[in-house]
């Protein structure tokens, strides 16, 4: 008998290739992530606009593919949509990275700057493995958790990282700790069983796992802003008649607009919340910036080295 995961997909890649009615959207954040409901709402106005003609099931948590098989996923027809934390693709090309850089982009108003420089560049990749761009997540700046305070890169050498992309396992090399891949699912556990120590995120994903179960003190560093970005099946994409296409197109439109809308308030709020639970969230040391900002030139030089003609121009078109 097939895993019931299995004949759900195959009936409904049956069914949509004939009536373009159901498709299925993995994500890997639970309910209460941003991310997760904004992709909700993209799937009610596409149902709402089409009159059900287009239904978009959202399968949150990593409920119906884990994160890192989503691109996979979506590329193969498995999946018409899915969400991804872009970064996870740096391995494939690194224009992925162009976001996990500290201190490239720090700042909301940077971070849709860096977006719009760099967008041209994914989109021409992402067409490339056969999918298409519909919209992008913006998370809340990232900043560092830890069992005990940190003033400076010392306090965490040897330390076990958790990592979650190429360039985090980078950013855990230069910080002096031991890179150790962990997906937002397994955080508490990781913490719990000693298999990392430390982490950099977003509030929005400690508040969302309960970080002051496993750890204590918040050092809100504001590294970079990241992002998911929500990718499409380019041959589902194109069995929809003109009429449906725009009003997907319109729906990612007007969702990444509310995102960027939310995501800072979102950010505060949720730090807020680290706070109420106790833990201990306190601005970096003048020391510790210092140290992070020479990690950021280091990065930053790597990840132009990787591809000089494709970052340069990212580079060129970016203006903070």
């Amino acid at each position: 008998m097939k895993p019931l995961k299995t004949t759900l997909i195959a009936t409904s890649l049956l069914s949509s290739s004939v009536f373009a009615a159901t498709w299925h959207m993995p994500t890997p954040y639970g309910d209460g992530n941003l991310s997760t409901q904004l992709a909700y709402e993209f799937a009610e106005e596409i149902k709402e606009k089409t009159g059900g003609d287009l239904d978009i099931t959202v399968h949150s948590g990593g409920s119906l593919v884990k994160h890192l098989e989503i691109p996979r996923a979506v590329r193969s027809g498995q999946v018409q949509v899915g969400e991804i934390f872009m970064a996870i693709m740096g391995n494939e090309d690194p224009i992925y990275k162009h976001d996990n850089i500290p201190f490239l982009a720090s700042t909301y108003g940077d971070a849709q700057s860096l977006w719009e420089a760099a967008k041209p560049s994914i989109e021409a990749k992402l067409a490339e493995s056969g999918m298409k761009l519909l919209y992008t997540v913006a998370w809340p700046a990232q900043s560092l958790y830890t069992k005990m305070p940190v003033s400076n890169l010392a306090d965490l050498k040897g330390e076990k990282m958790r990592t979650n992309s190429p360039s985090t396992s980078r950013l855990a090399d230069l910080m002096g700790t031991v890179p150790t891949t962990v997906q937002v699912p397994d955080v508490p556990q990781a913490f719990s069983t000693g298999i990392v120590q430390a982490m950099v995120t977003s509030p929005s994903t400690g508040a969302d796992t309960q970080a002051w179960d496993y750890v204590d003190y918040y050092t809100d560093i504001k590294a970079w802003i990241p992002k998911n970005i929500v990718i499409v099946n380019n041959r589902a994409f194109r069995r929809l008649d003109k009429e449906t296409q725009d009003i997907v197109m319109a729906a990612a439109q007007h969702v990444e607009s509310e995102g960027w809308k939310r995501v800072e308030v979102r950010g505060e709020n949720d730090t807020q919340i680290l706070r109420d639970n106790g833990m201990n969230v306190t601005e970096p040391t003048q020391e510790f910036v210092e140290e992070l900002v020479e990690i950021g030139k280091t990065m930053a030089a790597e990840w132009k080295a990787e591809d000089p003609e494709a970052i340069g121009k990212i580079l060129e078109r970016y203006n903070p």
